[in-house]
């Protein structure tokens, strides 16, 4: 309410110091009052929580809502998805786009996508499922919106054919009982049909054919049973699956010869399941076929992976040249000829490699001590990385000379503290004598594989590592784009790795990794930017030193950089005025994050013509910035109807920030409402300034009784406007095909910038036996719409009036819904829209007609808003 008080006594004392409206320039008023109003009635409360939608567009087969009224977008496999998620909030919203499984999980996929449009080329099956648009501009809670995605497709089926293991003795196929079974996946669930040569098979048509379902299989299976089996019954078998052309899907078949001599394939190998290679050999592996009618199908192919870029298959036969250590794994040799169960075959084939070697110290764990002491046991350990692990050897040495073993020194091969096959070497009741040189060697005895070997120094000297920042350095400051250096000093004997790590931030390392690993304890930062200032830890490794707690210690990195971009304020209807042939345009914007960077000194702000060459640039000053704040700067002198692009910058004395940049268009003022009321008759193209929602199903549609279509459905809807003359306009909604039950058309008012109490007025037609249904919504900014009336039904061939009271708490827009019923004759139109200030009329509406006022069907009351009156006073001295 103060801002209001303020604003009136600025503009009276204005008029009591001699100004008359008549002398005061439309423009300078106008400026006037856009410069005051966002000091004092927004201050740092522009910032509004983000809200989202979600469209679809694309190859949809059908979209419909579920039972939880969700809708579901069914696609063709193969297909382009296209959805949007429309936004609103400032500052603007960072989308993100996250998929489910299916609706019973809730767990994000790792994948994102940060985008307002998500599309995918080529739906594939396994991306079906619950995608969640996620928008979020730090005030308030995310906005979270869902659409589940249905993706539709048929494979070709694949037709196996069995026989009952007791019946199998001596040939396969001389027994009772052939189960010919046909698979296929499919969504939705696909029917099958049987054939027998041309002849259509059913169940129990004769008392040698059953066709089931096997249990457990959800629709994707289906058998057919010979019983007894008959010299008709080896024939050509077909098996055909549909799903009943959903999303123009055809139907698919595949055909079997069933004979005499059908026979599940059979397969050795010419190596053991297990083979060890030496790197650089060269490998061959024999796959042989030794049963099989039809002629199986050999396949191989390798785990995990591909197969190698240097194999190549000839037949059954893989040959592997000049192995590699990547190329270890499983490699499977399958035969199949869709008779009995495939055939497979696995060698599990192991390159010998060795790698990382590593130690450890552990002072002795039942004292619980972190150093060395005489007269308490030690254990150093030795591992190294290598395929195959269990085959590796350990080798002690002391002093240069291999270790004794004694009842003092032992050797464990398997210590389950460790990882396995690690080789320890226990020290019992440590002595003066056992300080020394200890060397452990890792060796594939045999094998032409160098041997790899650590050493670890025990002395009187050897100590537990201790870590510190030097002085001046645990606070870093950099500019950004240059080059910093976080530094930790390690004392102690044998000093070990340093591992680096980010605290106050879920973020990787600039390698992308989640640590950094440096020997000299200094961690190195090329061309830092913003994202990297922080906490950063470092922490002692485990390995090639003492195992024992990790010591740690933090540095903080500040980096002094540029500004952040300015947030363009999208929310706010944009004041255009027209002067002639120019207009002034009023940009908006708050500052993101001005704290966090030196003070912004002013903006430098560009405006071009789209399509002509540059303005000259201005500069903005800036006398007091707060996070929130709006500010704002008047554009004069634009051409009509020209865009322009603006690209705002700001400041520093460090120098420019990073760039905000957007599109501004010439819009025709609309003058609704206006205070003495104002009647829409929808003569003029532009519909005084009605929208048609694009999330809908369909359109509203302006036409005369000169324009109507002749070809409309008859017996629904009027022939003229409410005037009853030809030229008359109207707006309606046709529907005929291709529109169905429950499609909704919506028209959307202007963005009416006042709040006070208000009555809209409306003729309605509603006129036909399919007749769906008419809503008011009211639409205030930030908020979700309500629902003000609902009419239903056939209301007579006549145009009726209707009066809805309303009293929106914010700017507001009313939207008028029709839905189409369950036929053609189901049009409905609307005409003389009126939005006056305060009560309806006294006086009831028409009979028939059914009005449902929104929840309790009461109207709440507000206190009247001092901004209200002037803003009336305001637009009068305009006038």
């Amino acid at each position: 309410m103060l801002s209001g008080v303020v604003l009136a006594v600025l503009v009276w004392l204005l008029l009591f110091a001699g100004f008359e409206a008549s002398a005061l320039k439309m423009e300078t008023i106008w400026v006037l009052f856009l410069s005051l109003v966002p000091v004092y009635t927004r201050g740092q409360g522009v910032y509004a929580p983000a809200q989202a939608q979600i469209i679809h567009a694309g190859q949809a087969c059908v979209v419909k809502e579920d039972n939880i009224s969700e809708r579901v977008y069914t696609i063709r496999e193969g297909d382009t998805l296209v959805l949007q998620c429309l936004i609103t909030g400032h500052p603007r919203p960072q989308v993100r786009w996250t998929k489910t499984a299916g609706s019973a999980s809730d767990k994000f996929q790792e994948t994102s996508v940060f985008n307002e449009t998500l599309r995918i080329q080529k739906i594939q099956r396994l991306q079906g499922g619950r995608y969640y648009c996620k928008a979020e501009n730090g005030v308030g809670v995310p906005a979270i919106k869902s659409i589940r995605v249905d993706v539709q497709y048929l494979d070709e089926p694949i037709l196996t054919v069995h026989q009952t293991i007791s019946d199998v003795r001596g040939s396969f196929y001389q027994e009772k009982t052939v189960f010919l079974r046909c698979t296929v996946n499919s969504n939705p669930p696909a029917r099958f049909i049987w054939r027998r040569g041309s002849e259509t098979l059913s169940h129990s048509q004769d008392n040698g054919v059953d066709i089931y379902e096997p249990l457990y299989t959800q629709g994707e299976t289906k058998v057919l049973k010979l019983k007894n089996l008959r010299p008709q019954d080896y024939a050509s078998y077909t098996c055909q699956v549909s799903v009943r052309n959903v999303c123009g899907i055809p139907d698919k078949s595949i055909t079997f010869e069933l004979t005499n001599t059908t026979a599940p394939p059979a397969l050795k190998l010419s190596v053991n399941e297990t083979l060890v290679v030496n790197p650089g050999d060269n490998v061959t592996i024999q796959c042989l076929l030794t049963g099989g009618d039809p002629l199986p199908q050999v396949v191989w192919s390798h785990t995990p992976g591909p197969m190698p870029h240097n194999s190549l298959i000839q037949g059954g036969n893989l040959t592997i040249w000049s192995i590699r250590a990547e190329d270890s794994g499983y490699y499977n040799c399958t035969a199949i000829n869709n008779v009995g169960n495939p055939a497979k075959k696995t060698v599990n084939l192991l390159v010998r490699s060795m790698k990382n070697i590593t130690f450890q110290i552990t002072p002795d764990v039942i004292k619980e001590s972190e150093t060395i002491q005489l007269g308490q046991d030690l254990k150093l350990s030795c591992h190294v990385d290598a395929v195959p692990q269990e085959k590796v050897f350990y080798f002690w040495y002391k002093n240069g000379k291999q270790a004794k073993l004694s009842d003092r020194l032992v050797v464990i091969r398997n210590d389950p503290e460790l990882p396995p096959v690690t080789s320890s070497l226990e020290i019992i009741d440590l002595r003066f004598t056992d300080y020394g040189t200890y060397l452990c060697i890792a060796s594939f005895q045999g094998a032409p594989i160098p041997d790899l070997s650590v050493e670890v120094n025990i002395s009187s000297e050897t100590v537990p590592p201790s870590i510190t920042v030097p002085k001046g350095q645990s606070t870093i400051t950099v500019r950004e784009g240059s080059r910093a250096e976080l530094q930790c000093e390690v004392r102690g004997k044998p000093k070990p790795p340093i591992i680096w790590s980010r605290v106050d931030k879920e973020a990787p390392m600039p390698s992308g990794a989640m640590t950094a690993e440096t020997s000299d304890g200094k961690l190195h930062l090329e061309k830092v930017i913003r994202e990297m200032s922080g906490t950063y830890k470092c922490q002692t490794a485990r390995y090639n030193g003492f195992n024992i707690r990790s010591r740690e210690a933090l540095v903080q990195l500040n980096v002094q950089s540029k500004a952040y971009n300015p947030e363009f304020y999208y929310d706010t209807p944009n004041p255009t005025r027209k002067h002639s042939e120019n207009y002034s345009y009023v940009l908006q914007w708050t500052q993101k994050e001005p704290d966090a960077v030196d003070p912004i000194l002013s903006y430098r702000l560009d405006v071009r013509q789209l399509n002509h060459r540059d303005l000259p640039p201005k500069s903005i000053s800036v006398r007091k910035m707060e996070k929130g704040m709006l500010q704002e700067h008047l554009l004069t002198d634009l051409k009509v109807p020209q865009s322009y692009e603006i690209r705002l910058t700001p400041i520093t004395r460090f120098g420019t920030g990073d760039m905000a940049t957007r599109i501004i268009h010439y819009i025709e003022p609309i003058s609704y409402p206006n205070p003495v009321g104002n009647t829409c008759h929808f003569e003029d193209e532009k519909i005084c300034g009605y929208t048609q929602d694009t999330t809908d199903n369909f359109d509203w549609i302006r036409q005369s009784s000169l324009t109507h279509d002749p070809k409309r459905s008859a017996n629904t809807g009027p022939t003229m406007d409410f005037s009853g003359t030809p030229e008359g306009y109207y707006m309606f909604i046709e529907a005929s095909a291709p529109r169905v039950k429950d499609d909704k058309a919506r028209l959307i008012s202007p963005m009416y910038n006042m709040t006070a109490r208000f009555c809209v007025s409306f003729y309605y037609h509603m006129y036909g036996k399919h007749i769906g249904s008419l809503n008011l919504l009211v639409h205030v900014k930030n908020k979700q719409p309500t629902q003000a009336l609902s009419l239903k039904g056939d209301k007579g061939n006549a145009w009726q009036q209707a009066h809805v009271p309303i009293n929106p708490a914010g700017p507001f827009q009313i939207i008028f819904e029709g839905v189409r019923g369950t036929g053609s004759e189901g049009d409905i139109a609307i005409d003389d829209i009126t939005l006056k200030k305060g009560d309806c009329p006294r006086k009831p509406i028409v009979p028939n007609k059914a009005v449902a006022l929104p929840e309790n069907g009461t109207i709440s009351q507000h206190k009247p808003f001092l901004c209200g009156p002037l803003l009336f006073f305001l637009f009068v001295l305009l006038r």
